[in-house]
């Protein structure tokens, strides 16, 4: 994105500054709220990564650079008064919040005050303590065995997710929904991402640019996905999936490690 007029559009505040929300591109529940100066945007674009703004540390703060819990950026958009940034997100690992929760949103108000409604998914000394240990902030990488547990918590949470959204009000959540219009409705959507990914999977070997591999990586996030609002429907563990495949590849030490990380 060479020219940067669309940037001047954008009101940014006395400071500089816009306020962000982060908002996940599936379920559209808003998972954070940050700010972005112009710099912070503009890499923002350029990257598809969610860069913000650091009030507290004056600089730009790459989401994920301490955590590992990156944010691939599928839109960005801008509200009438162009003051206000909305961001389509996936984020890695499952965690925005740095309580180690899905959202930082996970108070709700009720007769008793704010009761704290989210679980939280890891701890935050393990997130930061090992990880900003282990993890370059210029590499951008983590390590492999923070990946590869990291990757067994997300098929967790995303499992214990579908087994909270099975009991919810279908207008709450994008997957109660599916699951109130039933398992025809889940099946019909596991079978139209299929062939949204056989189709991204051809013009990526066709045509090979960055945006088509994207696009195939969000198709295939997609099939995954709604294949475990498949396997919720009938109550079966992503965990299941896990071990047949560890047992096709020989690879009884993951089987044992995840079996160990269940109890």
């Amino acid at each position: 994105m060479n020219n940067l007029q669309w940037l001047d559009e954008v009101k940014f505040n006395e400071q500089g500054l816009v306020p962000a929300i982060a908002q996940h591109h599936q379920t559209g529940r808003v998972l954070m709220v940050a700010w972005m100066n112009r710099e912070a945007l503009q890499q923002t674009a350029e990257k598809k990564q969610a860069v913000y703004y650091s009030r507290s540390r004056q600089k730009l703060w790459h989401k994920g650079e301490e955590s590992g819990h990156f944010q691939t950026v599928y839109e960005i958009r801008l509200d009438c008064d162009a003051d206000v940034i909305v961001l389509q997100i996936e984020q890695h690992g499952g965690i925005a919040c740095h309580t180690g929760r899905e959202s930082c949103f996970y108070r709700k108000l009720t007769e008793n005050g704010w009761e704290i409604v989210d679980a939280q998914i890891k701890d935050p000394a393990q997130i930061y303590g090992k990880t900003a240990a282990s993890t370059n902030p210029h590499t951008l990488a983590m390590n492999a065995s923070d990946a590869q547990a990291e990757q067994i918590e997300v098929l967790d949470y995303l499992g214990k997710m579908m087994t909270e959204r099975k009991l919810a009000d279908p207008e709450s959540s994008y997957v109660a929904k599916l699951y109130h219009k039933g398992l025809n409705k889940i099946l019909e959507k596991v079978g139209e991402e299929s062939i949204e990914t056989v189709i991204a999977a051809k013009d990526f070997a066709q045509h090979g640019s960055e945006d088509h591999k994207n696009d195939l990586v969000y198709e295939v996030a997609d099939l995954w996905f709604h294949t475990i609002v498949m396997l919720g429907y009938f109550d079966l563990d992503v965990q299941l999936v896990l071990n047949e495949l560890a047992r096709r590849q020989g690879l009884s030490g993951l089987v044992e490690k995840a079996n160990r990380q269940a109890h």
